[in-house]
């Protein structure tokens, strides 16, 4: 049987009398691409706020490779990584000083050998000098699935990933994303709202609304 990498438990956000995340369970095994869907306002994404620890469980636990995300931080997010349609970067870093950066936090290893294979993966080396304020929204997106894989996670949490990309990008986003999870057995969150394409990419599917699991299959 396949190793747990992340484990959900009973996990619940409340905002005051507002729940947003109630009571959900689910886990993640190694080499797992798990979709989580819902509507707008389900709670994914108060759900990965947790699960990146940049937002505080009111109730529930979480745990990567066995090992409780409260008191493991730093070894854990060692090994995770994360990509959002719906985030930014500094305006006036260049495509290369970014990647820079994160590889220094991430500490990697060889890393000019590293952004330059991912930058080619993603068909955005012609982009190293330009700053991010003149990207395009397409040219974004690829350039944070760069940012997200440059410290070879185990497990990556990914926000609609494909979201503002052409659909011959698109197409190659997923190949690329499937090439990880069989060479590597690396791990996926994946949200989406393009149905097919989650039924191309996930083994497995959890459905939220209400911030209650109403399915999972």
């Amino acid at each position: 049987m396949s190793q747990k990498v992340l484990e959900v438990k009973n996990l619940t956000k409340k905002f005051g009398k507002f729940t947003a995340v109630n009571n959900i369970s689910f886990d993640i095994k190694e080499g797992e691409i798990l979709g989580l869907l819902g509507p707008n306002g389900a709670g994914k994404t108060t759900t990965i706020h947790m699960l990146l620890d940049v937002m505080d469980p009111t109730n529930g636990s979480i745990s990567y490779f066995g090992k409780p995300l409260k008191g493991n931080r730093s070894e854990i997010l060692k090994k995770l990584n994360f990509s959002s349609a719906y985030i930014s970067l500094p305006w006036l870093f260049t495509v290369e000083e970014v990647l820079n950066v994160f590889a220094n936090l991430y500490e990697v290893p060889n890393k000019q050998t590293r952004i330059k294979r991912l930058l080619s993966e993603f068909e955005i080396e012609h982009l190293r000098k330009k700053s991010i304020h003149m990207l395009s929204a397409g040219e974004m997106a690829r350039l944070l699935l760069t940012k997200a894989f440059i410290n070879y996670p185990k497990i990556i949490l990914l926000d609609e990933p494909t979201a503002s990309l052409d659909p011959d990008i698109a197409v190659k986003i997923r190949e690329f994303l499937r090439r990880q999870q069989k060479e590597y057995k690396v791990s996926m969150l994946f949200t989406s709202h393009n149905m097919s394409e989650v039924e191309e990419m996930c083994d497995n599917i959890v459905f939220l609304n209400k911030g209650k699991i109403i399915a999972k299959d």
